[in-house]
């Protein structure tokens, strides 16, 4: 899916959304996209904003932020949409979709756990940074028959945020987690978790149906709402670089971890190819000058076509595909409910 692309056609794009993202994900989202999908008037007044943002997640949040209520039909996010649109409009402009899905780490940490570390982390789209914790959170893997087969814990006892996921083939579940010795990143709006409005805005992100994840959002801000992350405003094709060299410097016996999730498919085509070429570059220039890098990437099977291509197992409709320098080592659910190794 290339979305600055198809949010020009917002109704082949509504559909799109609610017969495959939303369909068995979230009924009110489903039936909320569906019914965006054949309503001209609507979609005349999503015809006002950026093509960036009339992706239906934003949309839908800035409604529930207004009060559209939720679970519902399609009626009730109508009338606001129709009765409130200047102020909805007004938090689509200055907000964006950071859903900062801690459940993603689930899916990361076996490429992480195989890592040579020390790691420094640095995310591009950190948001608030909460996927810079890998090492704070416990996990629990399940096979298909939901029996657990295996448990990682912090070396300090078990967290107060369990991250499930069931796994398919033969994935590389570490023993223990990663040492982190430097974590930061990079991102157009960095979140401060101690705004007022910053956790209710990434609870209003999460999928009205999706308690747990509300849940776990929560939990995990309160554990680390007092760790300072190095979080830089910035471009990622322009300022990544600056970051890099801060995160070398800060830990230059580290392995440097290059990592986005549902960030790249922002970008246009052109963006993409130089993302790619801009991250192969600092990873071969890390390592010619002594150290190590990789670069790891979780994004929609069309973002990075060059990664996909070298996949050699299918994963679900949706899913992620997950890569580790350039080469795709399986396929991940987009809120970590899932892997698939190849």
């Amino acid at each position: 899916m290339q979305i600055v692309d198809d949010l020009r056609d917002i109704a082949g794009f509504y559909a799109y959304f609610a017969e495959t993202e939303a369909k068995g994900e979230s009924a009110t989202f489903a039936g909320w996209a569906a019914g965006v999908a054949r309503d001209p008037q609507v979609i005349a007044l999503l015809e006002r904003l950026p093509p960036l943002k009339r992706q239906p997640n934003l949309v839908f949040a800035a409604a529930r932020w207004h009060g559209a209520r939720t679970p519902s039909d399609y009626p009730v996010l109508r009338e606001v949409l129709l009765g409130e649109w200047p102020q909805v409009k007004a938090t689509i402009l200055a907000r964006s979709t950071q859903t900062n899905e801690v459940g993603r780490c689930a899916t990361l940490l076996p490429v992480l756990g195989g890592i040579e570390g020390p790691l420094a982390l640095l995310e591009v789209g950190a948001s608030a940074g909460l996927c810079l914790h890998p090492d704070r959170w416990s996990y629990r893997y399940l096979d298909a028959a939901g029996v657990e087969v295996a448990r990682v814990d912090p070396a300090g006892g078990p967290s107060t945020v369990l991250l499930d996921c069931v796994v398919a083939g033969p994935a590389p579940i570490p023993q223990r987690l990663p040492e982190v010795v430097w974590r930061g990143g990079i991102d157009l709006n960095p979140l401060d978790l101690s705004a007022p409005e910053t956790v209710p805005w990434l609870e209003t992100l999460v999928w009205p149906e999706h308690a747990d994840r509300r849940a776990r959002l929560a939990a995990a801000c309160r554990e680390v709402s007092d760790e300072r992350v190095d979080i830089t405003r910035g471009d990622l094709l322009t300022d990544v670089r600056s970051v890099v060299a801060r995160a070398r410097a800060a830990a230059p016996e580290a392995t440097l971890v290059l990592f986005h999730s549902a960030v790249i498919a922002y970008l246009d085509d052109a963006r993409r190819e130089e993302w790619q070429q801009l991250a192969t570059e600092i990873v071969e220039q890390v390592r010619a000058e002594g150290g190590r890098a990789h670069w790891v990437s979780n994004e929609g099977a069309p973002v990075l076509p060059e990664v996909t291509a070298s996949a050699t197992c299918t994963g679900r409709e949706a899913d992620f595909c997950l890569g580790l320098d350039g080469t795709a080592v399986g396929w991940a659910h987009g809120h970590g409910r899932h892997l698939t190794w190849c």
